[in-house]
């Protein structure tokens, strides 16, 4: 029997097939409740590295599309805009996306593998490290003004050129890392490989946040969406296109 390790990256996933002990009294407590942790082991699926690193992806979304709403308000009424939501937004953002999963994992980790393969992945490498620095800058701009309280009518502006300019960015920049660079890391490694890769990373992520950081992360940036009024994704439904 192999046994998991009970974390986020083994989720529970649902069998219509009983797992019977043999020689086991159903009417036994202790034989019970070995049932039920042997069914739980066996219907335990882990999640791999890439699929992990593509969550997280998932978790810098919703923060870019936080500031998508935010340079909107700027631009219709800077005093609408709560700059604490803001300065939330961004510290959660240079925590997980920035100190995380950009420093630790991909710069440690992934881009030196990357760099010394052969084909498209490798000519990314120097850009995305480009981008990952001026994604910095622009969290050390955002922190500095919404540090002053409310956003004054002359830095609205330029605040949102520079939130849709870190939208724009990382749009194309996960879709390329999800499509051509974690894919070339991936190769390379054995299956062996990629699953201590899992483990390590994982480790890395308890080591800095001292808990999980994916579900803390989940949890913050909903909590800014719910205050925001964008949490409910169906308002996000286009209306049906012209017929013709």
């Amino acid at each position: 029997m192999i046994a998991f390790r009970n974390t986020r990256r083994h989720l529970l996933v649902a069998t219509g097939a009983v797992l019977m002990l043999s020689g086991a009294n159903s009417k036994s407590a202790p034989a019970a409740a070995k049932r039920d942790k042997r069914r739980e082991e066996m219907n335990e699926k882990e999640v791999g590295a890439v699929e992990d690193l593509m969550r997280e992806h998932g978790v810098i979304r919703r923060a870019i599309l936080v500031y998508r709403n935010m340079a909107a308000k700027l631009r219709a009424n800077p005093a609408s805009l709560d700059p604490e939501l803001l300065r939330r937004t961004a510290t959660m953002f240079r925590a997980f996306g920035e100190d995380y999963h950009e420093r630790q994992l991909e710069e440690t980790h992934i881009f030196p593998l990357v760099k010394k393969t052969h084909g498209q992945a490798v000519g990314y490498v120097d850009i995305l490290v480009a981008q990952h620095q001026r994604g910095r800058e622009i969290t050390d701009y955002v922190l500095t003004l919404t540090s002053k309280g409310a956003i004054g009518t002359g830095d609205a502006e330029l605040l949102a050129r520079a939130l849709d300019g870190v939208e724009m960015m990382y749009a194309h920049h996960a879709a390329r890392e999800d499509t051509v660079i974690f894919p070339a890391w991936k190769n390379v490694l054995s299956a062996h490989q990629l699953e201590e890769m899992g483990e390590l990373f994982e480790e890395i992520e308890h080591k800095q946040f001292g808990k999980d950081g994916f579900d803390d992360a989940v949890a913050q940036i909903a909590r800014i969406e719910e205050a925001l009024g964008i949490a409910d994704i169906a308002q996000f439904t286009p209306s049906p296109p012209p017929k013709g």
